[in-house]
């Protein structure tokens, strides 16, 4: 038996998410079975726990879309038992049962090994978040970005992506603008990195098709208005990665900066990217991320705290990142 958060559906369709005990027979199919020791709460699992978006798509299902853990089983000749491994993305905690449990058993392909000086709570530190972040700047690099074309603006910038994608840039040497809603955060974000803050609403509502150019780059996890604002502020050539919707899915834009500045919109998909790319952006978080300045970003929580955690998570009241003791 093993401890997990279990979400289920009533008769009326509603869910709930309960902290319950499972059996490993219950575990789903898969090559690898892995203990797993930390796993994280992400915007997505929170829309799972709550129910407030159309994340599950099975039911009963453990949410939960990272974990790291040990190898205990393996069909596989990819893994053996006692390999360190951390698992992000691929439909876990969504089609297949995730990793706010103690357990878990999934596709040999799915996981991704630990890097050597990474611990598994830092791994979870880091998780999708981060992992994220890495790809935006990534992608922005591969199209020519270097700290000299100008200012970068990252918006949600108290949340899990947008710290670490400040501390990300700035560890290489870029000035950040960090957009927030959470003006009281300014000193940690400014401790992180960034060279400025600003209030969200200078961006969160209808603006200009295009407006005066200030951005040589944007790293976007808010999507709708937000999105559309920096694209309208961002200068000619720039880059704006867009990886998440916290204000909304919807993107009320025109073509005018890309047809007029020739701004170039990369949308990053963290969920199904090629394990050579994943390999990437690990190894470099692993060398590039300030394990001390991680953990000024994190805070610790059980398993059971979870649940509750996930409308804090939503209601825009967690900083940073949010780590799960699954043992605890």
């Amino acid at each position: 038996m093993f401890n997990a958060i279990l979400i289920s559906k009533a008769d009326d369709q509603t869910s709930r998410a309960d902290l319950t005990q499972l059996n490993t027979a219950d575990l789903p199919e898969g090559e690898v079975s892995v203990r797993v020791e930390w796993s994280t709460l992400n915007y997505k699992d929170a829309l799972a726990i709550t129910g407030k978006g159309p994340i599950v798509r099975r039911f009963p299902m453990v949410p939960g879309v990272d974990l790291a853990g040990v190898v205990e089983h393996s069909a596989s000749d990819q893994w053996q038992p006692g390999d360190r491994v951390l698992l992000n993305g691929w439909g876990v905690g969504e089609g297949h049962w995730g990793g706010l449990a103690q357990r878990a058993r999934v596709k040999a392909g799915w996981l991704t090994r630990l890097p050597d000086n990474l611990s598994s709570r830092q791994a979870m530190a880091i998780g999708t978040a981060g992992y994220t972040a890495m790809l935006c700047l990534m992608a922005l690099e591969r199209h020519g970005l270097t700290p000299d074309k100008g200012e970068v603006l990252v918006t949600g910038a108290s949340g899990g992506v947008g710290s670490l994608a400040i501390m990300l840039l700035a560890q290489r040497g870029y000035q950040v603008i960090a957009s927030t809603g959470r003006m009281e955060e300014q000193d940690y974000l400014t401790a992180l990195g960034a060279a400025e803050v600003m209030h969200r609403d200078a961006l969160s509502a209808p603006g200009k098709p295009l407006a005066k150019a200030r951005w040589a780059a944007v790293i976007d996890s808010v999507g709708s208005h937000t999105l559309a604002n920096a694209c309208a502020q961002t200068m000619e050539d720039g880059l704006v990665a867009a990886c998440g919707l916290a204000q909304g899915m919807d993107f009320p834009a025109t073509v005018a900066p890309f047809i007029l500045r020739g701004v170039t919109l990369l949308g990053i998909n963290s969920v199904t990217r090629p394990q050579s790319e994943r390999d990437q952006a690990w190894a470099r978080l692993a060398e590039e991320l300030d394990t001390g300045l991680l953990e000024q970003t994190t805070r610790e929580i059980a398993l059971g705290e979870a649940i509750d955690a996930a409308d804090d998570l939503l209601a825009g009241r967690v900083r940073g990142r949010l780590v799960v003791d699954v043992n605890r």
